[in-house]
């Protein structure tokens, strides 16, 4: 599939495992590199999922590796949360030219006030009898969001702070989008 220019406004649309709607990202296409392809959001941008509504405050890039299973955000300081891994499923470029995915509800998590951890645990236990995950679904999501925690410790890239510094540096030269 041919990507955007960069630039170019897309929406990043994940949902549930049932197919209900989760998640929905105003973005900006950034590019590609050896990581996956890269995309940013900017303060004002907008977030939004069935009962909740979010203006992004800070900007941060987002990461969609070729492998599916994950999605990568790295907010940009003084953020608190300098890594947010949403384990996934089926991420990929839709037939329409979206970014999409299914929220697995396994997240890793980098910190500056609470460290490095895997979380909604809970929500995983929940769902994956809920939605009846398949069992070696489940066991090679839950070994994944063990090795994504040790490449987050170990600030591996695409996880490391330099990687982020490009990205968002992509991002910070694009002119602003045109006013409504």
């Amino acid at each position: 599939m041919l990507r955007p220019v960069p630039g170019t406004p897309v929406t990043f649309r994940w949902r549930k495992w049932n197919g209900g709607t989760h998640w929905v990202h105003a973005c900006t296409y950034l590019g590609s590199d050896e990581h996956g392809d890269w995309f940013g959001q900017r303060p004002g941008d907008r977030s939004n999922r069935p009962g909740r509504d979010f203006v992004a405050t800070h900007p941060c890039v987002m990461l969609l590796p070729p492998v599916g299973e994950w999605v990568l955000t790295m907010n940009a300081p003084p953020h608190p949360t300098r890594v947010y891994i949403d384990i996934a499923w089926d991420a990929r470029w839709d037939e329409g030219g979206e970014p999409t995915a299914i929220d697995m509800d396994l997240d890793v998590v980098d910190s500056a006030t609470r460290g490095i951890w895997i979380d909604d645990r809970d929500e995983w236990d929940e769902h994956r009898v809920a939605y009846g995950y398949p069992r070696e679904i489940v066991a090679e999501l839950e070994a994944l969001a063990v090795d994504l925690e040790a490449a987050v410790t170990a600030h591996r890239p695409p996880f490391d702070a330099p990687t982020a510094a490009h990205w968002l540096g992509i991002l910070a030269s694009l002119p602003a989008p045109a006013a409504p």
